[in-house]
C-alpha cells in the first residue's frame, strides 16, 4: 500500500525530502527555520515602513523593532487606531508567505537551483532576480496572492544560500548582493572540476572544505541527491542521512541547516544571514513597489477591501440603484480614516458578457466606475453570475466579504466544483442579495416580459455556495434592499469576527447557545429563514427578547425579507448566551462582533522526519487519515487556548484536536482517523487579560468557511513558477481513491475532470480519468494551459482541477496561480558624472556649511523614465528630467544638504520596478572656511493687509563683507522678484563692503534670499523680510553705514539668517548596493 505522503509526490519518491537537511528546517524545530527566518523578516520590514511613514507625516512611532515583533504590535503601530484594528489579513498573508516557502522543498525537490545546490549560483541567482521582477509586477498589476507565492518561493532560494553554500566559511558577515542585483558578477565560483572537499573525520566536518578553496575564496555548495550517489569527484556534498551523495568520497556534507547538520556549528552565523538578506531582498522590493504597495501585498490592511459583483441585466435598475447609494455612502464616510477600505473592487455581469474587474484603491475611480453601470441586456434566465463571482473570489484578497447581487438564477453551473475550490482556497465569504425571488414572476408578466425568477430550489444552489463560504442568502423585493444592506456595513466594519454560525436544513426547534466575551463590542445577531420563523434571545442572567417586537431590553430587531437583524444594546452581558429558534423551514443564525482576538488556520501536510516539518495541503482533507490544521491567534497576550474543534455541520457532534503549541500565538492541532462529512472549526479559551465588563471570561470564535472531507485525492506538481504571454504550461496532475488513509492500489474507475481559468485563456483538458488494473491507483492527467500574447505582463491566472466520481458524491480540487510574465528588463537605474562639494573637517561646524551632490541617472537607452527618492539623508532633492547623447532618457538629480549630515542614498526606480542606488559623500577640507556675511540691513514694510500686495512694492539694503577673506565675487537673488543692484564701499576697518541694493520686490513676496560668493566660491546666504505696516508706505532709504553695535536685525524685527556655504566642485565616492 503508498502512502499519502507519496501521492503528493508521485512522480519520484521524494517525500522523504522534507528532512531538514534538505534546506533550513523548513518550519519547526529548535533550529532556526525557513518559517520564522521568513516571518521575522516581514515584521521587522513592515515596521520599517510604517515608522518611515509616520516620521514623513510627523506622527510618532513607538515601537521597538527587533526579533520580538508580533504581527499584531507591528499592526497596532501601523494605524492610528480609530476603531478596532485586526491582525487577521497581515497573519494570513505572512502564514501564505512561509507556506509557499517551504513548499519548494515539495514542488520542487530535486532542482538543484531552487537550493543552490550542485553549484548552481548563475542559475539560482536568476530564479531570485526573475522571481523578483515578477513579484514586482504582480504587486503593481494589483494581484497580490500571486505575489506573495512568488515571494515566498524567491525567500527559500535565497535563504538555501546561505546554509547551502560556504559563503559563512569564507567569513562573510554580510549577505551577498550579487544574489539580487543582476549588474553585479557573481566572482570566483569554483569550476566544475575543482576538488573542494575532503573526508569528514569520524562524522567531524569541522575542516572538510579543502584550504585552497578558503584561501582563493572559492565559492561552492554541496551536492545532493536522494536517489543517486553519484557527484563530480571531490565535490562536497550538502550531507544528512538522506543524501546519498554524502556517501561517496569525500564523504559528509557542508549544509547548516540545523544545529545537528553537518556544519551546524555555524547555523546561527548562516540563520543571521539569511535574515539579512531577506530584508535586503523585501527592501528592494518595497522601493520598487513604493510603500503603500508594499503594505498591500503584505496584507496590512486597516479595513476590508469592498467587493461587489452585479447583475446589470435589464430588470436590475433598482438593485444598480441601491449599490451606488450604499456604496458612495461607504466611501464617503469612511474617506481620510482609518475606515477606509484599502481597494475596491467592482465585478459586473451580463448575458452573454462578465467582467472586466475594477480594483483599484482610488475611491473616485471607483465610484466612477459604479455611476457607469446601468441596466440593459439580458432578459434570459439563468445569467452568468457564477462566472462573475469567480472573478471576484481570484481578485480579492483572503478573508474578503463579497456581495453578490441578482434576481435570476445562475446558469454556468458548470463552475460549481471551481467556486466551491476557490472558496475553500481563500476562504472569503460570499453573501448573495437576491431580490424578489417569489414575486418577480408576477412583475414581469404584468410588464409584458418573459418571467425571470429564481425559485426556491434555484435558489437553494445560491444557499449551498454561501453556506460553503460562511455568508448569507439574503432574499429580499428590492424595494426592501435598503434595509439589508446594512448588513453589508456591519460585514466590513474593522475586526469582525464569527462568534457562532449554524444552518438548519430541513428547520427544526433548536436552542443555540454562544460565549460573548469581553473583548467583543457591537454584537450583531442574523437570522434568514421564512416570515413564520420565531426567535427567543436568552441574557446570562435570564432576560429574554422574542421576535414579537422591534425592540427589547437586549436588542434593536429590524426585518426584510427573510432577514432578520440585532444589534445587542452596547452594554450586553459577557457569559453564555441563548437562542432558540422554531421553524420547520431552513434557516441560519449567525453572531458577529468587532474584537481584536480572532484566529486563521490552514490546513497542513505532516511529514514524519528528523523533526516535525508540515506544507500547505490543497484541496479538501482526507476521510479516514489524520488532519493537520496550523492554527494561529491574532493576540496572544493574557489569551490562554484551551480547545480547538471540528463541529459538524449535519448533526452538531464535535471531534476535538490534540494542540500542539509552536508558538504563543501558533498551535499544529492534530485529529486522528478522521470521519468523512463538512465541518467548521471552533476555538474556545480564557481571555484573562480583559479589563472592563467581567474578567477572566470564556470566548469562542469560529472559522466561517466549512470544511468538506473526501476520499479523492487530487495533486498536481507543475514544474514552472511563471507564463509568459503568449506561451503554453503543461500541468500534470494525479487522481486517487483513499482507504483507511492509504491510496487504494487495487481500485479502479473513472473520474469526471473540471479544469477552468479565470481569465478565459485557451485550456485544454481530459473531461475524465481512469485508474487503470495496473496503475497503482492512480489515474493521470495533463492540462494545457495557453496565454494571450496580448495578456498583460504582470498580470495573473488561477486554474482550478477539480475531480469528482460518477456518483457526483465525492470529489477534491487544487489551485493553481501563474503570475503571467515576461522578463524584458532587470537592469537597474544607474548614476553618471557624480559631483560633490566639500565640508569642513572640523565637525564642531558643520551646521554653517552646506554641501551638494549633483548627478545624472539613466535607465539606458532600452530603458524607461526614472523616479528618483532620498532613501537616507535630510536635504532638499531636485530633478529635472532630459535627452542624452544616445537618444535616452535622463533625469539630472541636484541634492542639497547641511554638512552635519554629509552622506546621501538616493534610489532610482524604473518602470519595470529595477532599484539601482548611488551613495554620494561630501569631501572633507582642512581649511578654515569662512563664507560672506551679511550685515546692517534696512527694510521698507509691506501692508499687513495681504490683498493689497500686488499694488505694493518693497525694498532693502544690505551690507556684504568677506572680512579678511578673498573678497565678494557676485551677489545674486536666490530668492525674490526685484531687481538687485551692488557697489563697493570700505568699512570702517579698511575692509571692502559690498552694499546691495534690492527694489521691486511684490509684497506678494515679502521674503528675499540673496546668495554672495567669495573669490574661493564660498557662498553665504542673505535672508530679508519686509516689515509689516499699514499703508501708505514710506519710500526706501538711503544706506547709511551701520555702527559696530548693530544687532544683526532687519527694522522689521526679523532676524538676519547668515548660512554660510561651500560651493566647490569635487569628485563624489559612488557606491552601488
Amino acid at each position: 500500500m503508498a502512502t499519502v505522503g507519496s501521492v503528493l509526490l508521485p512522480l519520484a519518491v521524494v517525500f522523504a525530502l522534507t528532512d531538514p537537511t534538505r534546506s533550513f528546517d523548513p518550519l519547526t524545530g529548535a533550529s532556526f527555520n525557513h518559517r520564522n527566518i521568513t516571518e521575522r523578516a516581514i515584521l521587522r520590514k513592515v515596521a520599517e515602513v510604517c515608522r518611515d511613514i509616520a516620521a514623513g507625516d510627523g506622527v510618532p512611532f513607538d515601537l521597538t523593532i527587533d526579533d520580538s515583533l508580533t504581527p499584531d504590535q507591528v499592526v497596532q503601530a501601523c494605524f492610528t487606531p480609530t476603531s478596532l484594528i485586526s491582525s487577521v489579513s497581515f497573519i494570513a498573508v505572512i502564514a501564505e508567505i512561509y507556506l509557499s516557502n517551504g513548499g519548494v522543498d515539495l514542488r520542487f525537490a530535486n532542482r538543484a537551483e531552487y537550493h543552490f545546490n550542485d553549484e548552481t549560483f548563475e542559475m539560482g541567482r536568476t530564479l531570485i532576480t526573475e522571481g523578483v521582477s515578477a513579484v514586482k509586477a504582480s504587486t503593481n498589476g494589483g494581484n497580490f496572492i500571486t505575489a506573495r507565492l512568488v515571494l515566498g518561493e524567491v525567500l527559500h532560494t535565497l535563504q538555501d544560500f546561505y546554509s547551502h553554500s560556504n559563503w559563512v566559511e569564507l567569513g562573510n558577515t554580510v549577505p551577498y548582493d550579487a544574489l539580487i542585483t543582476p549588474a553585479l558578477p557573481l566572482e570566483n565560483l569554483a569550476g566544475p572540476t575543482v576538488p573542494t572537499c575532503t573526508d569528514c573525520i569520524n562524522e567531524n566536518c569541522t575542516d572538510n572544505i579543502l584550504p585552497a578553496v578558503l584561501d582563493d575564496g572559492l565559492l561552492i555548495s554541496g551536492y545532493f541527491d536522494t536517489l543517486s550517489s553519484n557527484k563530480p569527484e571531490g565535490k562536497c556534498s550538502q550531507g544528512g542521512p538522506l543524501d546519498l551523495t554524502s556517501t561517496q568520497e569525500p564523504v559528509g556534507g557542508i549544509n547548516k541547516d540545523t544545529f545537528d547538520s553537518d556544519h551546524g556549528f555555524l547555523h546561527q552565523e548562516a540563520a543571521d544571514l539569511a535574515l539579512n538578506a531577506s530584508l535586503d531582498l523585501l527592501e528592494d522590493i518595497r522601493i520598487g513597489v513604493r510603500d503603500q504597495n508594499f503594505l498591500r501585498v503584505l496584507g496590512v490592511f486597516s479595513a476590508p477591501v469592498l467587493c461587489f459583483v452585479i447583475d446589470t441585466t435589464g430588470s436590475m435598475g433598482p438593485e444598480i440603484a441601491e449599490v451606488k447609494r450604499v456604496s458612495i455612502d461607504i466611501i464617503t464616510s469612511r474617506l481620510g480614516t482609518g475606515l477606509e477600505p484599502p481597494f475596491y473592487i467592482l465585478v459586473p455581469f451580463n448575458d452573454p458578457e462578465f467582467g472586466p474587474v475594477t480594483q483599484s484603491s482610488d475611491p473616485d475611480l471607483f465610484i466612477e466606475r459604479i455611476n457607469e453601470l446601468t441596466a440593459f441586456g439580458g432578459g434570459g434566465t439563468p445569467e452568468l453570475s457564477l462566472s462573475g463571482l469567480q472573478l471576484a473570489l481570484t481578485a480579492a484578497p483572503p478573508f474578503s466579504e463579497i456581495f453578490l447581487f441578482t434576481d435570476a438564477p445562475f446558469r454556468d453551473v458548470e463552475l460549481r466544483p471551481t467556486i466551491l475550490a476557490l472558496i475553500a482556497n481563500t476562504r472569503s465569504r460570499v453573501t448573495f442579495m437576491l431580490t424578489d425571488v417569489l414575486s418577480f414572476r408576477r412583475k414581469r408578466e404584468l410588464e409584458g416580459l418573459a418571467p425571470r425568477v429564481v425559485t426556491q430550489t434555484q435558489a437553494e444552489l445560491y444557499r449551498e455556495i454561501a453556506l460553503a463560504s460562511g455568508g448569507l442568502t439574503i432574499e429580499v423585493p428590492n424595494s426592501d434592499l435598503s434595509m439589508v444592506t446594512v448588513f453589508i456595513e456591519d460585514s466590513i466594519a474593522t475586526a469582525v469576527v464569527t462568534v457562532f454560525q449554524e444552518t438548519k436544513n430541513p428547520g427544526a426547534a433548536c436552542n443555540f447557545s454562544f460565549f460573548i466575551d469581553d473583548t467583543l463590542r457591537n454584537i450583531t445577531i442574523l437570522l434568514t429563514g421564512t416570515p413564520s420563523l420565531d426567535f427567543t434571545l436568552r441574557s446570562p442572567t435570564g432576560t429574554t427578547q422574542t421576535s414579537s417586537g422591534v425592540s427589547g431590553p437586549l436588542a434593536s430587531f429590524s426585518l426584510a425579507g427573510n432577514f432578520r437583524r440585532l444589534r445587542l444594546n452596547d452594554d450586553s452581558e459577557t457569559g453564555l448566551w441563548e437562542i432558540s429558534v422554531n421553524s420547520t423551514d431552513p434557516y441560519s443564525v449567525k453572531v458577529i462582533g468587532q474584537s481584536s482576538l480572532d484566529f486563521i488556520y490552514n490546513i497542513v501536510e505532516v511529514q514524519d522526519g528528523a523533526s516535525t516539518d508540515f506544507f500547505r495541503r490543497e484541496g479538501r482533507p482526507i476521510s479516514g487519515g489524520n488532519v493537520s490544521l496550523l492554527v494561529t491567534l491574532t493576540r496572544s497576550d493574557g489569551v490562554s487556548v484551551t480547545q480547538v474543534a471540528l463541529l459538524n455541520t449535519l448533526d452538531g457532534t464535535e471531534v476535538n484536536g490534540t494542540l500542539q503549541a509552536i508558538t504563543d500565538s501558533t498551535y499544529v492541532v492534530t485529529f486522528s482517523n478522521f470521519t468523512g462529512g463538512t465541518y467548521v472549526v471552533v476555538l474556545r479559551g480564557v481571555a484573562s487579560n480583559s479589563t472592563s465588563r467581567m474578567t477572566p471570561g470564556s470566548f469562542q470564535r469560529q472559522a466561517p468557511t466549512q470544511i468538506t472531507t473526501s476520499n479523492i485525492v487530487v495533486n498536481a506538481l507543475p514544474n514552472i513558477t511563471v507564463i509568459e504571454p503568449g506561451s503554453s504550461a503543461t500541468i500534470p496532475f494525479t487522481v486517487a481513491l483513499i482507504s483507511n488513509g492509504e491510496i487504494d492500489q487495487s481500485a479502479m474507475g473513472t473520474f469526471t475532470v473540471s479544469a477552468t481559468n479565470d481569465r478565459g485563456f485557451p485550456l485544454t483538458s481530459p473531461s475524465t480519468v481512469t485508474i487503470g488494473a495496473d496503475s497503482g491507483g492512480i489515474a493521470n492527467g495533463t492540462v494545457t494551459l495557453g496565454t494571450s500574447k496580448d495578456a498583460l505582463s504582470g498580470s495573473d491566472v488561477t486554474l482550478t482541477i477539480a475531480a469528482g466520481d460518477a456518483a457526483a458524491i465525492n470529489s477534491n480540487d487544487v489551485v493553481l496561480r501563474f503570475p503571467v510574465f515576461r522578463v524584458t528588463d532587470i537592469s537597474a537605474p544607474v548614476c553618471l558624472g557624480n559631483t560633490s562639494s566639500n565640508c569642513p573637517a572640523n565637525e564642531s561646524i558643520c551646521g554653517s556649511f552646506m554641501w551638494d551632490f549633483i548627478t545624472t541617472v539613466t535607465d539606458g537607452v532600452n530603458g524607461t523614465d526614472v523616479e528618483v527618492n532620498i532613501l537616507e539623508g535630510n536635504g532638499t532633492l531636485e530633478t529635472s528630467t532630459g535627452v542624452g547623447p544616445d537618444g535616452e532618457n535622463i533625469t539630472v538629480v541636484s541634492y542639497t544638504a547641511s554638512c552635519c549630515a554629509g552622506r546621501v542614498v538616493l534610489s532610482a526606480v524604473d518602470n519595470a520596478g529595477n532599484v539601482g542606488r548611488c551613495v554620494g559623500q561630501a569631501r572633507e577640507s582642512d581649511l578654515e572656511i569662512v563664507a560672506p556675511v551679511c550685515f546692517g540691513v534696512n527694510a521698507t514694510a509691506c501692508p499687513s493687509n495681504m490683498s493689497l500686495c500686488d499694488s505694493t512694492q518693497w525694498s532693502f539694503v544690505i551690507n556684504v563683507t568677506d572680512s579678511d577673506g578673498t573678497g565678494i565675487a557676485n551677489i545674486t537673488v536666490s530668492l525674490g522678484d526685484g531687481t538687485l543692484n551692488t557697489s563697493t564701499e570700505v568699512g570702517p576697518d579698511g575692509e571692502v563692503v559690498s552694499v546691495a541694493s534690492y527694489t521691486g520686490g511684490s509684497c506678494c513676496a515679502e521674503r528675499v534670499v540673496l546668495a554672495a560668493t567669495d573669490n574661493s566660491g564660498n557662498v553665504g546666504f542673505c535672508s530679508v523680510n519686509a516689515r509689516e505696516a499699514d499703508p501708505p508706505l514710506d519710500p526706501p532709504p538711503t544706506f547709511i553705514p551701520v555702527d559696530e553695535g548693530d544687532d544683526g536685525e532687519t527694522d522689521g524685527g526679523e532676524t538676519l539668517n547668515t548660512l554660510p556655504h561651500l560651493w566647490m566642485a569635487a569628485v563624489v565616492l559612488l557606491l552601488w548596493i
